[in-house]
């Protein structure tokens, strides 16, 4: 599989044929640009991994195409500049409007392919950084010596080999994001991107420009499913996602290709699916609200994540992970539980999953003083867990009104957010409210909802 796709926009026929050549042999694939004019044909007909782009071109120079490109929003892929007659102003002006780098020619292949190496792989870390954030605990192995995430790590391993569409289904919270990133890390596709779509942030007409991108005039949105590119697309709370885009997504599965919003010409994607639900889609396609075509599509490989009270022997495990986790990552007190306390979380049987035992450690880190987490520390942070009490609705009197009802809804909303694992279809239906609404409500509130879920 190809580390990439570069795209080469210099005037010299030599340059070209040079880069082309140099590039190939690396690995990577390679598409050719002569001007300006070229260039822009290119990048709308297939999103590059990474530009090389000449500054002096007889149609557009280079900084003044590269100007054109960010106004349309963040680069979607690292540019390095070339040029032979570069000055101290044209490399800062290149930096000002989001190139990676700056090479003079004659060009150094060795300088060239080191640039070009350091630029794919600080992007993928961002673009994987950002996708960290909706994680419920850091990438890795899944966590646990129990028999049954024994088998289930070894069945990962042996589905990761096999290029097709994996269905995880599993309880709100227990790790599904996880095991997609795991299988992910498994295939031959490791080296490409992992683009984590949470289905149900998607908001109505816009979840096809998000999912599918979008074409006016010469500008470009590159969707999600582009972005994927040559790498998998994880596709989270599958069950969330309205009929049409549904339909549009089977075609696109099936033709490995399809046309982006506005678009005339068809885009060819190379991408593995991993789709992950909470609920049961095989009951959700007998009532009507999941397309079945699209079901079988996806299961062709089913996994099933366990809840976490039926492993609850790797409880201990998990506390010791994630207290070294928010120690070193988050700079949290090191405290250790007692083994009553242990004991205590291993019998309870965790409605909320990994992603509640996660959220209680770090909980228990911050707001305790001693050193060691007793079991009655274990049983009042449970006791605050699994109710809400009337304190936390109420509001202040000596608020304004306004402040007051605010104060209110954040609550109310957080809380709700909580009890539903994020999930807004569930938090819109239960507050009344429709969910493009409820969007802007948390919005004003300052509550990000696609981080949560």
């Amino acid at each position: 599989m190809a580390h990439g796709y570069i795209l080469v926009v210099d005037d010299e026929p030599d340059i070209r044929s040079l880069l082309q050549d140099i590039l190939r042999d690396e690995g990577y694939e390679v598409d050719m640009a002569e001007n300006a004019a070229s260039a822009r044909k290119a990048r709308k007909a297939r999103r590059p991994d990474l530009v090389l782009l000449d500054i002096w071109m007889p149609d557009t120079d280079g900084i003044s195409l590269l100007k054109e490109w960010s106004e349309e929003g963040p680069l979607t892929a690292p540019v390095i500049m070339m040029s032979g007659h570069g000055t101290v102003e044209t490399a800062v002006e290149a930096t000002r409007l989001g190139a990676y780098d700056f090479i003079e020619k004659p060009l150094s292949l060795a300088k060239l392919l080191t640039t070009v190496k350091r630029a794919l792989e600080a992007y993928n870390l961002h673009r994987e950084v950002v996708g960290l954030k909706r994680l419920a605990q850091p990438v890795g192995e899944p966590i646990g010596r129990s028999s049954v995430m024994q088998q289930l790590r070894e069945q990962i391993k042996r589905v990761a080999q096999h290029d097709t569409t994996v269905l995880i289904s599993g309880e709100s919270g227990s790790g599904k994001g996880v095991m997609a990133r795991y299988l992910h890390a498994c295939s031959p596709r490791r080296d490409g991107p992992f683009v984590d779509v949470g289905v149900a942030s998607l908001l109505g007409d816009n979840a096809m420009v998000e999912l599918f991108g979008s074409e006016e005039d010469d500008k470009v949105h590159y969707g999600l499913l582009e972005q994927a590119n040559g790498g998998t697309l994880f596709l989270d709370d599958i069950g969330d996602m309205d009929s049409a885009t549904q339909a549009r997504l089977l075609g696109a599965l099936e033709t490995r290709s399809y046309h982006r919003v506005g678009g005339t010409e068809p885009v060819k994607v190379d991408v593995r699916v991993i789709a992950a639900t909470h609920h049961d889609l095989a009951q959700r396609v007998r009532d009507g609200s999941f397309r079945n075509d699209l079901y079988y599509h996806l299961n062709v490989v089913p996994l099933g994540v366990p809840p976490l009270r039926e492993h609850s022997e790797d409880v201990t495990d998990l506390i010791t992970f994630y207290i070294e986790h928010f120690v070193s990552q988050e700079k949290l007190p090191y405290r250790t539980f007692t083994v009553a306390a242990q004991n205590r979380l291993r019998n309870y049987p965790w409605p909320g999953n990994v992603r509640e035992l996660r959220n209680l450690v770090q909980r228990l880190l911050i707001v305790g003083s001693s050193s060691e987490i007793d079991a009655g520390e274990v049983d009042a942070a449970l006791g605050a867990a699994r109710s809400m009490t009337p304190a936390a609705l109420t509001t202040d009197a000596d608020l304004p009104l306004r402040e007051a009802r605010e104060k209110f809804e954040r609550n109310y909303f957080i809380e709700l957010l909580a009890r539903l694992d994020g999930n807004i279809n569930q938090v819109a239906q239960h507050s009344g409210i429709e969910r493009t609404h409820l969007y802007r409500k948390l919005k004003s509130l300052g509550i990000d909802a696609k981080s949560r879920g």
